[in-house]
């Protein structure tokens, strides 16, 4: 115990011998902190946390397929959401977006945004 504290007193003497260096330690240790929380943030949100729906497990999303050969999805025409909505006994409620993106302009320079197109919920069966 005695041979810490003495390594502590010596690490303090040093750092404040040498200021710059303390202070390019202090920075990198801020900048090193300040990067790890923000990572978590983002991580906690999106992956971590559960979604802020009842039952997150019961989400689908649906698509059509345009042959038998492209076994791809493909987004579905307007109509055919509304058709879907009408048509559909599965689903409580059904709900279309469409990805989209465009190009932010301002006192900076341009910038490209991604974004999306979503209509309200429709409930698909008749009073749930």
């Amino acid at each position: 115990m005695s041979s810490l504290l003495q390594d502590l007193r010596y690490g303090l003497r040093m750092l404040v011998k040498n200021p710059a260096f303390t202070a390019v330690r202090v920075v990198a240790l801020a900048l090193g902190i300040g990067a790890n929380a923000a990572i978590f943030s983002v991580v906690d949100a999106a992956l971590l946390r559960p979604l802020p729906y009842q039952q997150p497990d019961w989400l689908v999303t649906i698509g059509e397929s345009r042959g038998p050969i492209d076994d791809e999805m493909s987004d579905a025409s307007y109509p055919d959401y509304l058709d879907w909505v009408r048509q559909a006994k599965s689903f409580q409620s059904l709900a279309a977006y469409s990805g989209d993106g465009f190009i932010l302009t301002g006192n900076g320079s341009p910038e490209a945004v991604d974004s999306a197109r979503v209509t309200a919920s429709s409930v698909a069966m008749e009073e749930i």
